[in-house]
């Protein structure tokens, strides 16, 4: 048998999500029929519980539904139920339960709570027979495959594009803007091929990187963060580009490596002041997404245009190459980061 090449199976996994994509919006259909379900309840409240990735997913979802379905929306802090029993009245609330493995402890006995307190309970997982399918009333499969690196990659941004379909049907659409998403990710694959080679370039010998977006952006400089943190290492911390103008900009300097997310729509706009402030800084902004162009930035990663509540499922996919090669460019393998496990079981 061959030896295992370092980034070999996150490498294949960040390839295959053109397919992964194209295949979920093939199953729509599945998706509909829960989202039908959940708009006979006509809940009043969303709540959203995930870990890790997954919880970045989730706050991706919680944009959709203030957004799109016009209704408030709020993410568990599980350990309220683990740690210290409380169970609130959740009668007319649809809570989502999303976790790629469905194997966390603590987001099975929160889904368990829920439903036991009357909330509308549905699971997102990439594993349909895991504990939480069956703790939840309803399920969503993400249908990405098994995923054999440490670093979510392919099952990060299908639970994404899963959860838009979700909340698309939920409003009565019909997956218009996520159509094209399996050519749309190939395209970007290709497209940005140079740039992220030139963003590991610059990063390399950095040690300390600063990630910003804003709205639907937002959830994808936290993962970016996490990326760059859990593969190669890096001192890396997400701000809303909001948050970032109110005190902490004043730590950006020379000596700051920075990674922009900034499609093309109003989260986008509104990360113009925030980048002439950092750019003039001194800051080496990297800017990734599809209005990337429109930015003060040193160097550019380009993403192909789509609706901006879909954009945060390609813009992701350069960001993912880019913590795959630094981690190999700095000496290390991201298929296996020292000190994770696939599955982290928490209470």
């Amino acid at each position: 048998m061959s030896e295992h090449q370092p980034g070999a199976h996150m490498a294949a996994e960040i390839a295959e999500q053109p397919r992964v994509f194209a295949d979920l919006v093939a199953r729509r259909h599945e998706i509909a029929s829960v989202a039908e379900v959940i708009s006979a309840r006509r809940p009043r409240f969303v709540l959203l519980a995930a870990r890790g990735s997954s919880d970045h997913a989730a706050l991706y979802a919680k944009y959709l539904t203030e957004v799109l379905l016009q209704l408030p929306a709020g993410l568990v802090s599980p350990s309220t139920a683990t740690l210290y029993g409380a169970q609130p009245d959740l009668r007319d609330v649809l809570v989502v339960s999303v976790s790629q493995s469905g194997g966390s402890p603590d987001l099975l006995e929160v889904t368990e709570s829920a439903r036991a307190r009357g909330a509308l309970t549905v699971a997102v997982t990439n594993t349909a027979s895991s504990p939480l399918n069956g703790a939840a009333e309803l399920s969503v499969d993400v249908g990405a495959g098994v995923e054999r690196a440490v670093a979510a990659t392919k099952t990060y941004s299908a639970t994404l594009l899963a959860l838009y379909l979700l909340v698309d049907a939920i409003r009565g659409g019909n997956g218009a803007a996520a159509g094209a998403l399996g050519d749309q990710a190939a395209a970007t694959l290709e497209q940005s091929s140079d740039a992220v080679a030139e963003a590991v370039r610059r990063y390399r010998f950095v040690d300390r990187v600063l990630t910003t977006g804003r709205g639907y952006s937002l959830p994808t400089a936290l993962e970016s963060a996490l990326k760059l943190a859990e593969t190669s290492y890096l001192a890396a911390r997400a701000y809303s580009g909001a948050d970032l103008l109110h005190g902490p900009v004043a730590a950006v300097d020379a000596e700051t490596a920075v990674l922009a997310v900034t499609s093309t729509g109003r989260g986008g706009d509104a990360m113009h002041d925030v980048l002439d402030a950092v750019h003039g800084r001194g800051a080496d902004v990297v800017a990734v997404g599809s209005g990337a162009d429109k930015v003060s930035a040193a160097l550019r990663i380009p993403v192909a245009e789509t609706a901006e509540e879909v954009a945060p499922i390609l813009e992701v996919l350069p960001v993912q190459r880019v913590a795959h090669g630094l981690s190999l460019a700095r000496g290390g393998d991201p298929d296996s980061p020292r000190g994770l496990n696939k599955v982290t079981r928490t209470r």
